[in-house]
């Protein structure tokens, strides 16, 4: 038995793992579709998405072109790997090169935000062998990480660990007393990863998406820790797969609206980053990588390259669900970067044959096809790899299958593909009173009679029962279930939604955060009121906030300082806000001179002030201000950071703040 299945039957043995992502699967399925529930066009979005990924896939090299020129322009260093090699290499050039870099006899400290490519081109064990400290700082990854393990999901790295064996890592790791309360856990890793934040050398991200209208990078997060690591380090870097590109910023919010939705049930993670150029004396560097995907864009798979990476395929996969990500391993024993289904065709795709046995690693069932937000045909691709179909010019040779297997298919094949003798099989199976034994006995290692079973041929095939049947009816079922639909929607017709400000406060509610309306002239006392209330005496704001003055802060006692210098006394971060999104309770919180991002990140508490009138309907008005264009960066701030990394449980106030108050001023009378 090859290790392969081996590891197969080690997972489906482990009650620990079993239970795991049985909790994982049920929740995350479940906040999916009740996430999808709020988009009554979903489905008109998904073949829109689809169609615009097909497009930037099909004209790839003028979309990179037109990404790269504007992302120069506004200030970001891009760079090309064509390998692995090369792009781990030119993470060791940017990281050496600077001069204001903090490193000491340890050598350089890289604080380094979730990434999946990151894993694809192995950049921590490179960074590790030559004598490098890099720190995962995403409460799953930093978990695997202390674990020596990589990550089991795409979304969830620690989607295989339970509360207990991560109360005890942390006990033996980081000296606490065992626990196994979830908050506990995760203030914990806050206090020691706040360190790694503050004095790394360089911050390493991934990106979601690239805008080549714009050179704009997207980074969607939930913890806060991607935002520290882009801001915060005086050189980021940035990894990107060249495919992961749309074409302009209304593409990016059709994709914005379904991303979240698919990978964490949200409407909208908490923080969604939109960076044009680097902070204040900082260096930002974008590292575009191709390490297979030019191959694979020319291949029978390159709709593979439409992936957005939400891992709800993995979620909704019957077969991941029972083995885990660290049981998709290659012929060699190695383990592949991307599991589940999509990883079944990005890992050999990417990666070459090491990686085909992974096909065989699915039950056709057709869920993750129904749950990738993309419409990505999966089930059609693990067939394609199956028949050997890895390459265009590559002949069907059925990788990844036993001998015995190949041959029993082959003459399946010769069979179906002639009408009259498929026929004349169905008629024969038809006579069987029980399931007809393989023409070629199968060992046991192939899966049939251990853990598949040949189905009972029907006693009359459907060739012969749709012939009988006469000519379908012309009003078929999909015609009945519209007219049903638009009776439904007759009767039951959709509210209309309640004012903006009102729609607002009632999401950004929901998601865990706080609002208070106040009148323009209160707002000066009723926002130091809660200042005394809640015995802040130290925080970071900005410049200029419209009605309140700086100076009535100290008049109160209460002092302003800045990131760095206050960061470990301040309280609160007070900032004003672009607009605010009524559909999601998000706030839109711009960058630059005077408008310090770490004011809405680094201290426990944000407040921030916000007129009624700025409040708009919707995402894809929100990200077309032009205000959002010019910004060195802006941030989409969606409830108060948190986690959900162990055991689905959610946690509130991971890496950035725990509380979000937001001051709802009414200006919009008369207007």
């Amino acid at each position: 038995m090859d290790i392969f299945h081996q590891k197969i039957r080690q997972s489906i043995a482990d009650e620990n793992l079993q239970k795991a992502l049985d909790g994982n699967a049920e929740r995350r399925v479940k906040s999916r579709i009740n996430a999808f529930a709020t988009l009554p066009d979903w489905r008109e979005r998904r073949q829109r998405a689809h169609a615009i990924r097909a497009d930037v896939i099909e004209h790839l090299d003028a979309y990179l072109e037109q990404f790269i020129r504007r992302a120069r322009q506004n200030g970001i260093t891009v760079h090309r790997a064509s390998d692995a090699a090369e792009a781990v290499q030119m993470v060791f050039q940017i990281a050496e090169t600077p001069k204001n870099l903090r490193k000491s006899a340890a050598g350089l400290l890289f604080a380094k935000a979730k990434s999946m490519i990151s894993e694809e081109i192995e950049l921590n064990r490179a960074l590790e062998a030559a004598g490098q400290r890099v720190i995962e700082t995403d409460l799953g990854e930093y978990i695997v990480q202390l674990r020596h393990e990589k990550p089991a999901h795409i979304i969830t790295p620690a989607v295989h660990l339970r509360r207990a064996q991560v109360g005890q890592l942390f006990h033996e790791k980081l000296g606490i007393p065992y626990t196994e309360d979830i908050p506990t856990l995760v203030n914990t890793a806050r206090k020691v990863l706040r360190e790694v934040f503050l004095t790394a050398d360089v911050g390493i991200s991934g990106v979601n998406f690239g805008v080549a209208e714009t050179g704009t990078l997207t980074l969607v997060t939930n913890e806060g820790n991607g935002r520290m690591c882009t801001i915060l380090p005086p050189v980021h870097i940035a990894l990107m797969g060249m495919e992961r590109l749309v074409p302009t910023l209304d593409d990016l919010a059709l994709f914005l609206s379904l991303l979240p939705r698919s990978a964490t049930g949200q409407k909208l993670s908490v923080y969604t980053q939109l960076i044009h150029a680097p902070e204040n004396g900082q260096q930002k560097h974008l590292i575009i990588v191709d390490n297979g995907r030019s191959k694979l864009r020319n291949s029978p798979l390159k709709e593979a390259l439409y992936c957005i990476r939400c891992g709800a395929c993995l979620n909704a996969c019957p077969v991941f669900r029972e083995l885990g990500g660290h049981s998709y391993l290659g012929a060699d024993g190695a383990l592949a970067p991307y599991p589940g289904p999509i990883g079944s065709v990005i890992s050999p795709g990417l990666l070459g044959e090491n990686f085909v046995q992974l096909a065989q690693a699915s039950s056709l069932c057709g869920a993750c096809k129904e749950a990738c937000p993309v419409d990505i045909d999966l089930p059609k691709m693990l067939l394609r790899i199956r028949a050997g179909k890895l390459e265009a010019d590559s002949s069907p040779g059925g990788l990844g299958l036993p001998v015995v297997v190949k041959l029993a298919l082959s003459a399946y094949s010769r069979i179906a593909s002639h009408p009259r003798l498929f026929a004349v099989s169905q008629k024969l199976a038809g006579w069987s009173s029980r399931p007809l034994p393989p023409f070629i006995p199968v060992p046991a290692f192939t899966g049939w009679g251990y853990s598949k079973d040949m189905p009972k041929p029907a006693a009359k095939p459907f060739r012969a029962r749709w012939e009988e049947s006469g000519k379908i009816a012309e009003s078929g079922p999909v015609e009945r279930r519209q007219e049903n639909q638009e009776a439904v929607d007759a009767f039951f017709p959709v509210p209309p939604f309640p004012a903006l400000p009102d729609r607002f406060a009632t999401e950004l509610t929901a998601v865990g955060g706080h609002v208070y309306p106040v009148r323009a002239e209160e707002l000066p006392q009723k926002l130091l009121a809660f200042l005394r209330e809640r015995e802040i005496a130290c925080l970071e704001m900005w410049d200029e906030i419209p009605g309140l003055d700086a100076a009535l802060l100290a008049q109160a006692g209460i002092r302003v300082q800045p990131f760095p210098q206050g960061a470990a006394e301040n309280q609160a971060g007070l900032t004003g806000a672009l607009a605010g999104i009524a559909e999601t309770g998000t706030l839109v919180i711009p960058g630059g001179a005077g408008r310090p991002l770490t004011a809405s990140l680094v201290p426990a508490i944000h407040i921030a002030v916000l007129r009624a009138s700025q409040i708009l309907p919707s995402l894809e008005q929100a990200i077309r201000l032009p205000e959002i264009a010019s910004a060195p960066a802006t941030v989409l701030v969606t409830g108060p950071s948190r986690t959900a990394d162990i055991e689905m449980t959610l946690t509130i106030g991971a890496h950035g703040p725990a509380e979000l108050h937001v001051f709802l001023v009414d200006d919009a009378a008369g207007k």
